[in-house]
């Protein structure tokens, strides 16, 4: 497995800088890794790790960085939560754990900084040395994947009744007896202006 420093670097330049999200997102993937026994830099089978992140913020550009986990290869999930929170999961065994970043690390980075720095630098700084425990939450849990979530082609594709466009892996809904997606069923986020 390559180096903590090694790992924090490409995550900074994917990212474009070097913050307290991306240490916590290193220090996440590392150790969820590390909980499943798996070497994130090994790229023999992509499509086993699949991740689960919690927030879009800086730490899952670094978890996406040292996992290798991408969004279009349907190995890095969004779910909106608003948390410093991750789910690793190794579809090979079943096996999963979450990684949460811990609230009162923030508090506790002061420790381990020097005084001259802002409180974001501190972070920054504190979180590259700061115990496991102290900075994060490890938990063993379970995930059902479907399989029309799993990485792969899309298992099946229907066309919406209402806009015409295409919904692929059971993301359509069924409204008063018509197949539409979930643009057409629910308020979506852009609003059409031909």
């Amino acid at each position: 497995m390559k180096t903590f420093e090694e790992h924090l670097q490409a995550a900074a330049a994917t990212h474009g800088h070097l913050c307290a999200g991306q240490v916590i997102g290193v220090r996440m993937a590392r150790r969820g890794c590390l909980e499943l026994g798996l070497d994130p830099d090994e790229h023999a089978d992509r499509q086993r790790l699949i991740v689960y992140v919690e927030v879009d913020r800086c730490a899952t550009d670094a978890i996406s960085s040292v996992t290798g986990c991408k969004l279009g290869k349907r190995t890095l999930k969004h779910v909106d939560y608003g948390k410093v929170a991750a789910t690793f999961v190794d579809t090979h065994t079943g096996r999963a754990v979450r990684v949460v970043a811990r609230e009162d690390a923030r508090d506790k980075a002061r420790a381990y900084g020097d005084g001259e720095y802002g409180a974001s630098e501190t972070q920054r700084v504190a979180y590259q040395k700061m115990p496991d425990d102290d900075l994060l939450i490890v938990q063993s849990v379970k995930v059902d994947i479907p399989p029309e979530d799993l990485p792969g082609r899309p298992l099946r594709r229907v066309t919406c009744q209402q806009c015409g466009e295409s919904v692929s892996d059971g993301r359509e809904v069924v409204v008063n007896g018509r197949t539409v997606c979930r643009a057409c069923a629910q308020a979506s986020y852009y609003r059409r202006m031909d």
